[in-house]
């Protein structure tokens, strides 16, 4: 039998190891590290993907490390990802920003010391409650003399009551070994609460970090399992703030039983707000292993903030539907859909069938129908992006929100949107036309200019020439869209006259959300935009408001 199959034999123990009711697929035995690589299997010897639920182990690489006669203690552990810590997608984002937050200045090596805790935790519960020999694998693998590696070794010596220097191979001073105390006391704490106490531990770590070398690092990388993320993932949860305590365990009540209660600040500042910046979204999806663009992190951040305030967005009441009504039989020719073919009549007519000769199809005509068809109203939106609109792929931008909130609104009905980003002169962006494909007008709203202010005229004219569906037209910016109505286009037509023809055309009415300073500029901007509806907000945040309500009041009017 070879080393693949006793591994593979092994695997029924590993899932059991965990509870009788555990499943999951068969795990990828990769005989060559140049084969686990192709699979996406790098940087160590096993890993596990919570996207499809799959184990991944290099048995090259095991062989190497001496871990090669150990395969129910590697795969139980690998097991023991997809069941306690981190188990599924949402939680392993999670658990990043916690240790993130434990890392201040030092959160490019978070996903790290993420995987040491989540180990902690694993082979805590497999060597203590399972009886595997978990602690023989480090033994075996046996890493540096590293500071965060001694560090990290001297927990589990504790934990498992080994001698000293089983596992270490660095020194231990007095200061690391009362952190090493600390450390196991959290595992114990924290093993039903794992989320609660992966800032405190990645605090405890911070020192250790600091004094590490790269080249130190990388080993140790290459002796801890990775977590393999599919590029098309979603990761729910991740545009919010995580807000819960770090405390230091030496801070920490329910680690030192000497340390102080934490006392909260009611009064103090608040922390930032319940989400986080775009950057911080787009650094956390590449920590967590996707190769997401800046603009396509932006994208999926402003979806998953719209997601809450989705509502139907209005649709018009048409005239009468049609249904088809039967008119007799007609030639079906060659070139012609093979499905419209009726067989029953064409045999009827001749027992050779001679395709174009013989061969005749159903032809029907229209009636109206007795019920009324339902039109969702088109959404027709263009977003400031001047400078001083802040740039949504790395601050929290609401023109970008509200406009995420009204497009995935229209497009959730079947309706269909025409996106347009706008600057100075020259500096416009749009879908192409009147879209289905969610990504293209997601793209297209967090987008970034930052020149002057111009709005494009020639946009809203071409796209009104010949339009005959019912459009709601969106436009979202400050004082700046004067330039919608003030001077002329490249043809020398006022801007008033534009918007006034696109504005008849679109035939389901006009919103203008603006940013306004006060109660003047609102009336200079309505004596401007004659039929346009004109929404001032006082600060960007109220566009969620509106975005919101913005569908009832649409739909009550372009039902009118």
């Amino acid at each position: 039998m070879d080393l693949a199959q006793t591994w593979r034999t092994r695997w029924p123990d590993a899932l059991r190891a965990w509870g009788p009711f555990v499943n999951l697929h068969d795990p990828d035995l990769f005989a060559s590290t140049a084969a686990a690589a192709e699979a996406g299997l790098t940087g160590s010897f096993a890993a596990f993907s919570l996207y499809d639920r799959q184990v991944m182990i290099d048995l090259a690489a095991v062989t190497r490390l001496g871990l090669a006669d150990m395969p129910l203690e590697v795969l139980a552990h690998e097991v023991g990802h997809h069941v306690l810590c981190p188990a599924d997608l949402a939680d392993q984002g999670r658990l990043l920003a916690r240790v993130r937050r434990g890392l201040p200045g030092l959160e490019q090596h978070a996903p790290l010391i993420q995987n040491m805790y989540a180990d902690l935790l694993i082979n805590d519960r497999l060597q203590r409650s399972r009886g595997l020999r978990m602690a023989q694998v480090y033994q075996r693998m046996r890493g540096s003399d590293d500071p965060l590696w001694t560090f990290y070794q001297r927990i589990f010596e504790i934990l498992w009551a080994l001698p000293a220097g089983m596992l270490v191979a660095g020194e231990v001073d007095a200061a690391a070994e009362g952190d090493a105390q600390l450390g196991a006391k959290l595992a114990r704490v924290y093993a039903t609460d794992w989320l609660g106490g992966a800032g405190g531990f990645a605090a405890l770590c911070l020192r250790y970090l600091e004094q590490s070398v790269q080249e130190a690092t990388e080993r140790m990388r290459r002796l801890l399992c990775v977590g393999v993320v599919d590029e098309n993932a979603q990761i729910p949860g991740l545009a919010s703030r995580d807000d819960g305590e770090i405390l230091h365990p030496a801070l920490d009540p329910k680690v030192n039983e000497y340390a102080a209660e934490p006392v909260t600040d009611q009064d103090g500042p608040p922390s930032g707000g319940q989400y986080r910046q775009p950057f911080e979204y787009g650094q956390l999806l590449r920590q967590l292993g996707l190769d997401v663009s800046e603009q396509e992190a932006a994208a999926r951040y402003y979806r998953e903030r719209a997601l809450p305030h989705l509502v139907r967005f209005p649709v018009r009441t048409t005239p009468l539907s049609t249904e088809p009504l039967p008119e007799g039989l007609g030639q079906w020719d060659v070139g012609e859909p093979v499905e419209a073919v009726d067989w029953l009549a064409t045999t009827l007519r001749s027992p050779v069938v001679v395709p174009g000769v013989t061969t005749v199809q159903r032809l029907a005509g229209t009636v109206e129908g007795d019920r009324r068809d339902r039109q969702p109203v088109d959404l027709d939106i263009y977003v400031d992006s001047s400078g001083s609109i802040p740039n949504p792929a790395r601050h929290e931008s609401f023109l970008a929100l509200a406009g995420a909130i009204l497009a995935l609104s229209a497009l959730r009905v079947g309706a269909r949107v025409q996106a347009t980003l706008w600057s100075g002169t020259n500096q416009f962006t749009s879908t192409d036309g009147f879209v289905r494909d969610e990504r293209a007008v997601l793209s297209i709203l967090t987008g970034y200019f930052g020149g002057a202010t111009a709005f494009p005229l020639h946009v809203l004219r071409d796209t009104y020439r010949d339009r005959d569906r019912p459009t709601h037209i969106v436009v979202i910016s400050d004082d700046g869209v004067d330039t919608m109505f003030r001077p002329p286009d490249e043809h020398g037509t006022p801007g008033a006259v534009i918007s006034a023809k696109a504005l008849e055309a679109a035939g389901a009415g006009g919103t203008l959300l603006l940013l306004l300073r006060s109660e003047k500029e609102r009336e200079r901007i309505t004596a401007l935009a004659h039929g346009w509806d004109v929404h001032k907000v006082t600060s960007w945040a109220e566009l969620v408001d509106f975005a919101a309500t913005f569908s009832r009041r649409t739909y009550e009017r372009s039902d009118r």
